[in-house]
């Protein structure tokens, strides 16, 4: 899967922190090393294009990848890593997978915000120790190999992709996780040069243009100040040559295609494009049935074109899909809260506090999103002057985290009651 590592609309709001401006061209960049494919212009296939090493266990590993079962893809990707040991691609597919994983746990893959064009925000748990040493051990070993391969034949153009995927995913873990944005865009830097090279020597190998892609989206939305200081480290960018790019990749039928089509999803919505954001979510959710966030993503995208009644069945239909099993014990109950939230836009303050209710019935829901739930209840709860029952969900917010912002905001409701 591609998430966002810092929050697109937020970043594209403060053009006074560079250093943070410069670290988004990393925005999606977590995929796992990919071989140069057949790429003919048709939409994508049922599934990705062959992936190198050529290893039987690969397209299971690659299914649990965007399934978003990282532990059953860790251990396949182990395991080809095992029998593969000094192909750089085989390190990238680990190490992307324990990057995922990791940010995952961190609440770095912030669900809640991916209705608003985010996969990603700020950590919410610190990282794991030894899930660091393992993902900086991999970088090291996979650029090991890269680097002497280059150094030997400096236009390998299948080793210059490897090490800019290398070099893009270390971005990520230098900037999401250590928080260090200047070795974080240094590193992007590096990988886009990377991927620029390869396009020279193999202008079709597709598979480059999505790091390129999304570089060139993000910097050209970015502030003409910040466009300035951006391209003074080598970056430019240009919103149309950026979603072309993601395009040719996403058509292109090659294992990158799934990762361009998920860019795409986050592109076009900011740029009101829902009909063919929808396109891609309705060809992209069945072949990935346990990954909740297609579904959802179409319900999203319904709402922001208007299509209020139309969303809200989507959001009810991944709602029932979950509570009859097809996605596990994954966050399904996000359709629930956004049910709540459309909901809530209507006036339909009743129906928004049952929604919001319904996540209390997950036998273990994301204490993030069962706090957000409590108190979007208790708030239609007020609107509707139950206050009894609004005091109660207030409660229930502070005693799950009584140390973050919605912990605030209930705390402010006890006292006062809500009013829109």
């Amino acid at each position: 899967m591609h998430f966002s590592p810092i929050s697109l609309r937020n970043c594209l709001r403060r053009p006074t922190r560079p250093a943070v401006a410069a670290a988004i061209v990393l925005l999606s960049i977590i995929a796992p090393a990919q071989p140069q494919t057949a790429r003919a212009a048709a939409p994508p296939s049922s599934s990705p294009g062959a992936m190198r090493p050529a290893d039987p266990l690969n397209p299971a590993a690659s299914a649990a990848f965007y399934n978003l079962d990282y532990e059953a893809a860790i251990s396949d990707f182990e395991t080809i890593l095992a029998r593969h040991p000094g192909d750089p691609f085989a390190i990238n597919h680990l190490l992307s997978a324990v990057l995922v994983r990791e940010l995952y746990r961190m609440g770095a893959i912030n669900t809640g915000e991916y209705t608003n064009d985010s996969f990603i925000g700020l950590a919410h748990r610190p990282p794991d120790p030894a899930n660091k040493e393992r993902m900086k051990q991999l970088v090291r070993q996979a650029e090991k190999l890269e680097d002497a391969e280059l150094d030997r034949h400096p236009d390998n153009v299948e080793v210059l992709y490897a090490r800019g995927v290398t070099r893009a995913q270390f971005a990520l873990y230098t900037g999401l996780i250590e928080r260090a944005w200047f070795s974080s865009l240094r590193n992007a830097v590096g990988a886009r040069h990377d991927h620029e090279r390869v396009l020279q020597l193999d202008p079709n190998y597709t598979d480059a243009k999505l790091v390129l892609g999304t570089h060139n989206y993000v910097v050209g939305s970015l502030s003409r100040a910040v466009k300035v200081a951006v391209s003074l480290v080598g970056l430019g960018g240009d919103k149309q040559k950026g979603i072309q790019y993601l395009y040719d990749d996403y058509r292109s039928g090659g294992e990158t295609s799934v990762d361009a089509g998920m860019v795409l999803l986050v592109f076009l919505r900011r740029e009101h494009r829902y009909d063919d954001a929808q396109a891609i979510a309705t060809a992209l959710a069945p072949r990935f049935p346990r990954n909740y966030l297609l579904p959802l993503e179409q319900g999203n995208l319904l709402r922001a074109a208007g299509k209020l009644a139309e969303a809200e069945d989507q959001y009810r239909h991944v709602w029932q899909e979950g509570r009859q099993g097809k996605y596990g014990n994954l966050h399904y109950e996000l359709a629930a809260v956004a049910l709540g939230d459309l909901l809530r836009s209507e006036k339909k303050y009743s129906a928004a506090a049952a929604a919001y209710e319904m996540v209390g019935e997950v036998s273990a829901p994301d204490p993030e999103l069962l706090q957000k739930a409590n108190l979007g209840a208790g708030e239609m709860y007020d609107q509707l002057q139950n206050r009894e029952q609004a005091l109660k969900k207030y409660q229930a917010v502070v005693q799950i985290d009584a140390g973050n912002a919605e912990a605030e905001k209930a705390r402010k409701r006890l006292k006062e009651p809500y009013r829109e």
